[in-house]
């Protein structure tokens, strides 16, 4: 499968823009993705505290605002609306965060994926954050995407915990090989 193609269709011109060239040459991050069509994370059973639950966000997007805040200002921008979005909760609070994004079919594959994941601090290294991503993977598989793709992340590391494959490295300069 070429990777860089399906990249190139799903995000045109993305070496071009200023925020990326403004990226240190030593930043170097990675694009990511699960074959919905032969992969399987639903089996992936992850410790993670028992009150917590997972759905789509059907709040205001004050409170959403308020949680993504505490772990990049910068993504507000990002969370609309009219996208989708599912969470963990713990009670009444946001304890993590993603958009289900939708990539569009370059090359006749249905491509979807979680973006703009994070956990809350108080949160984090509790498993909450890993399990709402394969839960948000799951979703796009039963809604019927042959693949999931994570995008522009360094935590490449982690979500190979659920079957995710490093397919490009990238950095200010563009691929790197």
């Amino acid at each position: 499968m070429n990777y860089k193609k399906i990249f190139d269709q799903i995000k045109p011109g993305f070496f071009e823009r200023e925020i990326i060239k403004s990226l240190p040459e030593d930043h170097i991050l990675a694009e990511l993705v699960m074959d919905l069509r032969t992969s399987d994370c639903s089996k992936i059973k992850l410790q993670y505290p028992k009150e917590i639950t997972f759905g789509i966000y059907e709040g205001d997007l004050v409170k959403l605002h308020e949680a993504i805040k505490k772990v990049n200002e910068d993504w507000i921008q990002y969370f609309n609306n009219d996208d989708r979005i599912f969470c963990a909760f713990d009670k009444d609070k946001i304890a993590g965060f993603c958009i289900l994004e939708e990539f569009g079919k370059p090359d006749g594959l249905s491509i979807g994926g979680p973006g703009c994941v994070g956990t809350v601090p108080e949160y984090r290294r509790q498993g909450i954050g890993l399990e709402m991503v394969r839960q948000a993977t799951e979703i796009i598989k039963q809604e019927g995407y042959d693949l999931s793709w994570i995008h522009w992340t360094h935590l490449a590391h982690w979500y190979s915990k659920l079957g995710y494959k490093t397919v490009i490295r990238w950095n200010c300069k563009g691929i790197v090989e």
